[in-house]
């Protein structure tokens, strides 16, 4: 475990420099920051909440220098402490660790500190000075020390830039960043950030379900921006203005025709692995089980939310890059993993996702019966029947078991094909629900019933049919050790709900049968593939996995990034034979183990400015068409959305004993 020279955290000073007085292990808890990869020890920790010398040789004027230089990179320019104090205080610093006569002393380098920290405009500002401050106001002693030294050594580390809306992100897209193009005019610019993370953006700003908005620091002045809605802008502005054209030609650097790579499933973890090695130069055939690509996203969103126009046009992107699509291919049946190395493929990435139902356990629970349906299987139906492919027509009542997105998906989508009463039966309340809020509330304007703290215990049928099913009312329990309340039953207050069909929407898994004992890849206790955390890779060499078939049923935004991983991991290991350590996820780890984006709320001064909406149709009538329910916004109205965003990047820094080893770009 690491031990503290000394430093500033949180406005607590923590001196350990005197060696008779024997510092105490971690005295603030720090956790994972011993080394920064193997073999490398963390020398120094700098960051918004302040820093930390675990090496008494580390240098605060070179340390601190790389970190201004890091602020003054990223700062917007719109405001001048920010602006034109990074810049000063950067070269300062740079001067006193050349050995050089600074045109700035250590009096005017805290002046500038204070004043950032005190009258910036955004988080980025505000936050960028306060570590030098802390150090400069409780540790001149060792500024001094090193001015008179002279030159200080060149050390190694690297410098970190984020937001707690980045970090919320699966895919670690640079949200304010793209805000800040739309700011400028510039949504061309805006989307081509989102691209370089997935291919997929009109699609993620139609059904993300916005972890980025729940970590936005703006919800707590009035609202989060509307960063999933300013998605959605920049990449319908572009559809509207001018489509930009995928080609061959934006592959750098093509590699050989034997450099190719299978992807097992076309749904958003494998079209975003396919976009990321085709970028890289790889061939790239995407096999699919279902006649089209798309995945959950095609078959399990109904159209009023995403319509497949707009899927459709994604998925074009990977043929325009040229991935080939191999559809009515299914693992298991039509070829197995050992045919694709067999034809020449160097790795595989199974991205099969989760597309087969889960029984709720309950008695009488029969499968075959007429009116029961799982939730994926409904959904699927759904799909059929608003292509023209199987007409479906629903009549009487139906009961929704669950409460996550595929649940509301199910009742949205009941009321439309014709159900005369649409119910949603859920074991715990409404705040509990792990659905989007927004389609919770989207579903009760259109009228579905809704049963919160309930919970179904027997199918009832008569003559093969379904005709109603028995439920129980359920109470919450005292906390548990994490906090949550768990629920039971009540006894005695047994009831019959009448319905002709069930819709057990509580869970997907893995389609029996897909992977076999053959193909050499092991599935885990929940019957997902296991994977490991780091490099994606499976049990198998040369076959990865990620994606719902890998962490269970998630969300579309968790499968894109995972596409993303695995295409940098399969791109090491087939031109180095091994998967590369990678800096930035190393960064995050240590600010997720340390819960550093959890605290801190800077009093940046804006007023109170209500989110921009997406116009909706009215519940009454959507909610008998499957037509897009969502109306775009004008650019006037993206334009003051993205005025509200406050820029909350932090940097943060290490020190280490060793050049910290390249990677991806």
């Amino acid at each position: 475990m690491s031990h503290i020279v000394y430093g500033v955290w949180n406005g607590a000073v923590h001196d350990y420099r005197d060696p008779t007085k024997p510092a105490p292990e971690n005295p603030v808890a720090l956790k994972n920051i011993d080394v920064f990869n193997e073999g490398n020890p963390v020398r120094a920790f700098v960051g918004d909440r302040g820093f930390f010398v675990f090496d008494k040789g580390v240098s605060l004027i070179d340390t601190f220098w790389r970190y201004m230089d890091k602020a003054a990179e990223q700062s917007c320019g719109k405001c001048t402490p920010c602006r034109m104090g990074t810049v000063l205080v950067r070269d300062a610093l740079a001067s006193l660790r050349k050995g050089e006569l600074s045109a700035l002393n250590l009096d005017d380098i805290t002046a500038l500190a204070r004043q950032m920290n005190d009258t910036s405009l955004c988080g980025l500002g505000m936050t960028c000075g306060r570590a030098l401050l802390d150090a400069l106001e409780n540790f001149r002693d060792e500024f001094e020390a090193e001015i008179e030294e002279g030159k200080q050594p060149d050390q190694e580390g690297m410098v970190y830039v984020t937001a707690p809306c980045i970090e919320a992100c699966p895919s670690k897209i640079n949200v304010p960043q793209y805000i800040d193009y739309i700011r400028d005019g510039k949504p061309s610019h805006s989307l081509g950030v989102i691209l370089q993370k997935y291919p997929m953006a009109a699609t993620c700003g139609r059904v993300c379900v916005r972890f980025c908005e729940m970590a936005c620091r703006r919800n707590l002045v009035d609202e989060a921006v509307g960063i999933k809605t300013l998605k959605r802008y920049v990449a319908d502005y572009q559809k509207d203005t001018g489509a930009l054209t995928f080609s061959k030609s934006m592959i750098a650097e093509p590699l050989p025709s034997s450099f190719k790579v299978a992807v097992v499933g076309a749904g958003p973890a494998g079209v975003s692995a396919a976009y990321h090695l085709l970028l890289h130069g790889y061939h790239v055939d995407i096999y699919e089980a279902m006649p089209q690509a798309g995945g959950m996203a095609a078959i399990g969103i109904p159209s009023y939310r995403l319509p497949k126009d707009i899927l459709k046009s994604e998925m074009d992107i990977i043929t325009a890059l040229g991935g080939r699509f191999l559809f009515n291919q299914k693992l298991g049946k039509d070829y197995s993993v050992d045919d694709l190395f067999a034809k020449g493929y160097r790795a595989v990435f199974l991205g099969l996702g989760c597309q087969e139902g889960t029984k709720m356990g309950v008695a009488n629970e029969d499968t075959s019966l007429k009116g029961y349906e799982s939730g994926i299987g409904f959904l699927l139906k759904v799909h059929d029947h608003v292509a023209g492919i199987k007409p479906v027509k629903l009549e009487g009542d139906v009961v929704v078991v669950g409460g996550g997105n595929v649940a509301m998906d199910c009742v949205r989508s009941a009321i439309r094909m014709g159900a005369r009463t649409v119910h949603l039966v859920y074991r715990r309340t409404r705040d509990d629900m792990p659905a989007d809020k927004e389609e919770i509330t989207a579903a009760e304007a259109e009228g579905i019933v809704m049963h919160y703290l309930t919970n179904p215990t027997e199918i009832l049928s008569e003559d093969g049919k379904v005709v109603g099913v028995k439920l129980v009312h359920m109470r919450q329990t005292e906390k548990d050790a994490k906090g949550r309340r768990n629920v039971e039953p009540i006894p005695g207050t047994e009831r019959v709900l009448a319905c002709s069909t069930v819709i057990a929407a509580i869970g997907q898994q893995v389609q029996s049968g897909a992977i076999q004992d053959k193909d050499g890849v092991k599935l885990n206790k929940w019957k997902c593939i296991d994977a490991d955390h780091a490099s994606l890779m499976t049990s198998r060499e040369g076959v990865f996995a990620g994606g719902d078939c890998e962490t269970g049923a998630a969300t579309l935004i968790s499968a894109m990034a995972a596409g993303l991983k695995a295409a940098r991991a399969i791109d090491d290991w087939v031109r180095l034979g091994k998967v590369r350590f990678f800096p930035r996820s190393r960064m995050r780890q240590i600010l997720k183990d340390n819960n550093v984006l959890a605290h801190g709320v800077e009093e940046i001064p804006v007023k109170s400015e209500y989110r921009v909406h997406h116009p909706e149709l009215d519940p009454e009538i959507r909610k008998q068409m499957f037509e897009e329910v969502e109306r775009p916004i004008s650019r006037e109205e993206a334009y003051h959305e993205a005025k509200r965003c406050m820029r909350c990047y932090r940097v943060y820094s290490v020190v280490t004993a060793q050049a910290v080893p390249e990677s991806h770009n």
